[in-house]
This record gives structure tokens, C-alpha cells and sequence, in this order.
């Protein structure tokens, strides 16, 4: 079974005082739009106010681990340090083993990027068999079969920067 809207399975979280970075590749634009829609229109239904979302494009999801390293860098460097980042990517496996390195090395980057920043980073990346499995996950495929899975990481961010967030302590 499926669950959707993963902020909402034990409480509503208030996102107003939080400010969260989203970098994303532009690789597969369409699906990637769409996933990055969905996680503000949550964000916002959260109480994230749009001055505090901060958002970052990197040509492809092997570039998003060090893309979002350098936001949050660069927002700390200002004196406007994000509470989260949701790191947002779409593979999609064709002919040869390039899908598999790149699946392997970003998210193991993106889960070693937590401990470096000391915030949460939201793992955004779909690996899917197909364009129309990413269209699916991204809530915009023809049958509308499954709901977009970037309102998930929206929830997620507001969540886990609510809960252990540098301002949560």
C-alpha cells in the first residue's frame, strides 16, 4: 500500500520560520518541473513562506549532491542559512550500465552530504525503468495513476527540519 502526503501521517508541521533550498537537475526537464512544483506547492501548504525557498538548477542528478553542497554553503556564507534541502533528480535507465553509476554515486553522495552540512537533505531523485514510470511518480502521466511524489518531499523537508533541524534543538 501506498501512503501519500508522508507529512501527515502523525502530525501537521509548521514550516513558517523555515527556509529550504531545492536544487535540481535539468535533465529530463518536464518530469523535473513537475516534481519541483509539487514540492512548493507543499511546502507552502506548510507554511513556508516563498521568500525562504531558495531554489538552485544543475545540468544533470550526478551534479545535484555538490550543486546543493554549494547553496547551502552559499546561503550560510550570506547569513541566510537554509533549515533543509530537498535535492531533486530523474534517471532513467536506458542500454548501457551509465544508469546504475550514476544511481549508485548520487545517492551515496547525497547521504554522506547529511553528515557534512548538518542538515537534512531530502532524497529527491526518481530511478526509474522508464519515461512513463518517471511521469507517473511525477503525478503527470497520462492516467494520472499515482499522485507527484515531490508534495512527499515538500512534506519530508518541513518534517524532518521541524524535528531536527538546527533550530529544532
Amino acid at each position: 500500500m501506498a501512503v501519500k502526503g508522508v507529512g501527515e501521517l502523525d502530525r501537521q508541521y509548521n514550516g513558517a520560520d523555515l527556509r529550504v533550498g531545492i536544487v535540481h537537475a535539468r535533465w529530463n526537464a518536464q518530469i523535473i518541473e513537475a516534481l519541483v512544483n509539487g514540492s512548493i506547492k507543499k511546502l507552502q501548504s506548510m507554511g513556508v513562506q516563498d521568500k525562504n525557498i531558495v531554489i538552485e538548477s544543475v545540468p544533470g542528478s550526478f551534479e545535484v549532491p555538490w550543486g546543493s553542497k554549494r547553496l547551502i554553503d552559499r546561503q550560510k556564507a550570506r547569513g541566510e542559512p537554509l533549515d533543509v534541502i530537498i535535492s531533486v533528480g530523474t534517471l532513467i535507465k536506458g542500454s548501457t550500465m551509465h544508469f546504475e553509476y550514476i544511481a549508485d554515486a548520487t545517492t551515496k553522495a547525497l547521504m554522506n552530504l547529511q553528515e557534512k552540512v548538518d542538515i537534512p537533505v531530502i532524497f529527491g531523485l526518481l530511478t526509474c525503468l522508464s519515461e512513463e514510470q518517471a511521469m507517473a511518480r511525477a503525478g503527470i502521466d497520462p492516467g494520472h495513476t499515482m499522485h507527484n511524489h515531490g508534495e512527499d518531499w515538500g512534506a519530508a523537508a518541513v518534517e524532518m527540519a521541524a524535528k531536527f533541524g538546527p533550530n529544532a534543538f
